[in-house]
């Protein structure tokens, strides 16, 4: 016989023979590999399709040049248009104006406008020119035209003729549709007009947001950048687009890389399978392949055998998670979008490109963790002698190396000290290790601690009057704990994780409500309909919005965007009145925060956000400075507030402060407390009959936590989904190593029927066995998990998103899940017997010869 008919007929016996555990260790494998291969995809897909919209917008430009604020003054232009160095210089303002016919619960219900200057973008940004229609060329100077892309023509369900309305603070501006942006990029909504038109009818007469720069040939970009940035005030930044490209990445990084790690959970849950699967198919073929080595067969020969047979079942494993991994992503995105529900790629509709290095990637991964969980059974099936290996009940003794205290505490050790590290390029990397140490390390150690925990239960029910089917039940779970041990891994590790997630994700939502509860204490909020509004409400609308009958209370506040970093998001500035004597009473501080007695009288103090401290080092009684004028102002950090809103960082100071720095009177909403006879209705009524009553937008704070807590769901919905497929596979762990267990005692269910012990007996002493094992699983599994979910807090949530919250254990929901898991393994086990039960009782016995 031939080694090549040898090897296919090994492997052909063995998989027709215990198909359900082959099932079961491929499902487990292609899982892993398509949620992680979905995820990969998705985010590539969304980051690319954002960037490539960003290069679109800036073209052919060498820099841009921006201002730490939103707008800056266009008097900067001709400075700029007349350097030495640049060949043009093309100024844009960037407008975003809401759609008043798109509904208020619409999250993305504004678009983005574009003012340029034609002659001047043609030779920069040409994708931004509109195409008028034939005829009247001079409507791309025309105040009234507006240009928009394909993407925002079909949201819009406009065409070129019609009529747009527009609106941007309490002003509602009318524009023509022109024509078209031919050549914007698909999926991208804009819409492009005349600078000088945009500056008059939006109300930014003098103002820009950017000015394009081209160099002239020969300039050196990175002096020609040195030199720029020595001779502009502080408020202003000096970009490339690889600065973009930077910052686009790091709006998400945090969030995806999250997403990859809980991938990566359930396919360390399927190579914990296949090892499972592996040492259970090598424990019952000790026999054979004793026989083989008898027969001449080496010991690389049998070691090669099993590894060929995991490396196959991972081959084709991955290529099934391969195309899950297509179709899941495809889906994801047609339902969630390209954030996954996170928020951060709006208007967009990134398209799935198959990426043949990232599926070679993948697919060598999911081979690789088979190969490892198949490593040590056919280590063991290898230098196994094979005159003990053919001996009837070696099997147990093959598995005592797994009781070796050492490799358990070591994992353990590490996991503590890895808990201690700080962050690696601000990611919890230490953490992360952590985590899957932990879990290794309680593997390692559940063969010891079984054994010690049936074994003390079996001597503590034998001095008792137990039943007959219970000492039946412990004493094999005490005589064979390593057995037992394999079984119950995939209870442990499926329900440890679903322990930490559960905890995590329940203490984080709690936390959040809690701070909802905390920053919207007014009864009624206001503001228009764009978020942030450059505009806002004037000083005049703000005294008649105050002289509203029925108001108790009211706050005017004002939000901006600063950029303090061009290679990080913005930064949220909010300006609002202030308890300065207690902020606990306005904003929802930490304990970190100066007595009011500790702020200098000539600072201005400012409350940072958790995230201020970590990516800025915004320590509290730091000096430090803001690009809010161009008189340099001393600012001192008198406290650290917790914000769950806004991940790259927040800044609160006095409105006053605010408004004495920079002149600026306008604010974007307002926050009112009623009389205690006024319904929130009655206000909304008397302030819709305001002359530009049409342009508000009101919001209850019940209805803003509604909100809010959806988008909390939505955001962790891929979370909830990872997890129940480790949930998934664990059960199907717990299902095949049952079966592959319960097959191996068909000679011991013949004994015991030739003893008298029924059917129904062996059935329920089989549903008792994996009643037992499971919930010892269930126990360790909520002491593993819930250390899991206190690296996930306190460790990994901070340095992952720079925010802290709460423990809150969700009890009730755990003990249901519990319950619901103690039932599920002991039917599973019960029915993954009934094979091995209903077969000849006389066959079964002749067997043990």
């Amino acid at each position: 016989m031939s080694r090549s008919l040898l090897s296919r007929w090994l492997l052909l016996g063995e998989w027709q023979t215990h198909r359900l555990q082959i099932v079961v260790a491929l499902i487990a494998i292609a899982l892993g590999i398509a949620m992680g291969f979905s995820i990969h995809l998705i985010n590539t897909a969304a980051v690319n399709e954002f960037s490539a919209a960003a290069k679109s917008l800036s073209g052919q430009s060498d820099f841009q040049v921006r201002a730490t604020q939103p707008t800056f003054d266009e008097m900067l232009y001709p400075l700029l248009a007349q350097h030495e160095s640049v060949a043009v210089a093309s100024p844009i303002l960037e407008i975003q104006a809401a759609i008043p016919a798109k509904s208020e619960d619409d999250i993305n219900n504004t678009l983005k406008i574009l003012g340029i200057d034609v002659y001047r973008a043609v030779a920069i940004t040409p994708d931004l020119v509109g195409v008028p229609a034939e005829g009247r060329a001079f409507d791309i100077l025309s105040d009234d035209a507006i240009f928009l892309s394909p993407a925002a023509m079909e949201w819009l369900a406009v065409k070129q003729g019609d009529q747009l309305s527009l609106r941007l603070g309490t002003q509602t501006v009318t524009l023509r549709v022109a024509g078209g942006l031919v050549r914007a990029h698909a999926g991208q909504r804009i819409a492009v007009m005349d600078i000088g038109a945009a500056q008059w009818r939006f109300d930014h007469v003098g103002w820009l947001s950017r000015i394009d720069l081209k160099l002239k040939q020969g300039v050196n970009h990175s002096a020609f950048k040195a030199a720029l940035e020595k001779e502009l005030p502080a408020q202003y930044l000096v970009t490339e687009t690889v600065d973009q490209e930077r910052r686009i990445h790091n709006m998400s990084r945090a969030y995806r890389i999250n997403l990859n790690v809980l991938a990566l959970v359930a396919l360390f849950t399927g190579a914990f399978l296949v090892f499972s699967t592996q040492v259970l198919s090598t424990l019952r073929r000790r026999p054979q392949f004793a026989l083989l080595r008898v027969l001449g067969l080496t010991r690389n020969q049998i070691l090669l055998q099993i590894l060929r047979e995991g490396g196959l079942l991972g081959m084709m494993g991955s290529l099934l998670g391969l195309g899950l991994g297509y179709v899941f992503a495809a889906t994801a995105l047609h339902v969630y979008g390209g954030d996954l529900g996170g928020g951060f790629f709006p208007e967009i509709k990134p398209a799935i490109q198959m990426s043949p290095l990232a599926a070679l990637f993948f697919f060598i991964l999911g081979v690789s963790v088979t190969l490892l969980g198949s490593l040590l059974p056919a280590w063991e099936a290898a230098q196994a002698h094979p005159a003990s290996a053919l001996k009837s009940g070696s099997e147990e003794m093959a598995l005592t190396k797994l009781r070796t205290h050492w490799p358990a505490l070591i994992c353990l050790l590490l996991a503590a000290m890895f808990t201690q590290l700080p962050p690696v390029a601000e990611l919890p990397l230490f953490g992360y290790f952590a985590i899957a140490l932990l879990l290794i390390g309680g593997i390692a150690w559940m063969p010891s601690l079984t054994a010690l925990f049936f074994s003390g239960l079996f001597r503590v029910f034998n001095r008792l009057t137990a039943g007959v089917l219970t000492t039946l039940a412990l004493a094999r779970l005490a005589n064979a704990p390593q057995q037992a041990a394999i079984a119950l891994g995939g209870v442990l590790v499926s329900f440890s994780l679903m322990v930490a997630m559960a905890i995590m994700v329940a203490s984080f939502r709690i936390s959040v409500e809690d701070w909802l509860t905390r920053i919207l204490p007014a009864d009624l909020y206001m503001r228009t309909e764009v978020r942030q509004d450059a505009l806002g409400f004037t000083l005049q609308e703000q005294q008649a919005i105050a002289a509203t009958a029925g108001i108790e209370r009211i706050d005017f506040i004002r939000s901006l965007q600063l950029t303090l970093d061009p290679a990080r998001p913005s930064v949220t500035l909010i300006a609002r009145p202030i308890d300065q004597a207690d902020p606990g009473n306005t904003l929802p501080m930490t304990d970190n925060a100066l007595n009011p007695a500790e702020i200098p009288l000539k600072a201005i103090p400012i409350w940072v956000s958790e995230a201020m401290v970590d990516l800025y080092d915004y320590q509290v009684g730091k000096r430090v400075a803001l690009p809010l004028s161009e008189a340099q102002q001393d600012y001192i950090v008198a406290g650290v507030w917790r914000d769950y809103g806004r991940q790259y960082g927040a800044i609160q100071m006095q409105l006053t402060d605010y408004q004495k720095i920079t002149g600026e009177r306008h604010v974007n909403e307002v926050a009112l407390w009623l009389q205690a006879d006024v319904m929130s209705a009655e206000i909304m009524v008397l302030l819709k009959a305001l002359p530009f009553g049409e342009s508000l937008t009101f919001w209850q704070p019940n209805a803003i936590r509604v909100i809010s807590l959806k988008i909390f769901d939505r955001s962790f919905a891929v979370t909830y989904l990872l997890e129940l497929v480790s949930v998934g596979v664990g059960l199907l762990g717990v299902a095949a190593s049952f079966s592959a267990q319960a097959l191996r005692r068909v000679k011991e269910f013949g004994m015991l029927r030739h003893i008298g012990v029924t059917r129904g007996q062996i059935y329920r002493m089989l549903a008792l066995e994996g009643g037992l094992l499971a919930g010892f699983g269930i126990t360790i599994g909520f002491l593993l998990g819930g250390s899991i979910s206190l690296i996930l807090i306190f460790i990994v949530n901070p340095q992952s998103f720079h925010w802290t919250m709460e423990l809150h254990p969700p009890w009730q929901w755990l003990l249901i899940i519990a319950f619901v898991m103690l039932m599920a393994a002991a039917v599973t086990a019960l029915l993954a017997g009934r094979h091995a039960v209903s077969g000849n009782v006389i066959r079964a016995v002749k067997e043990d010869w």
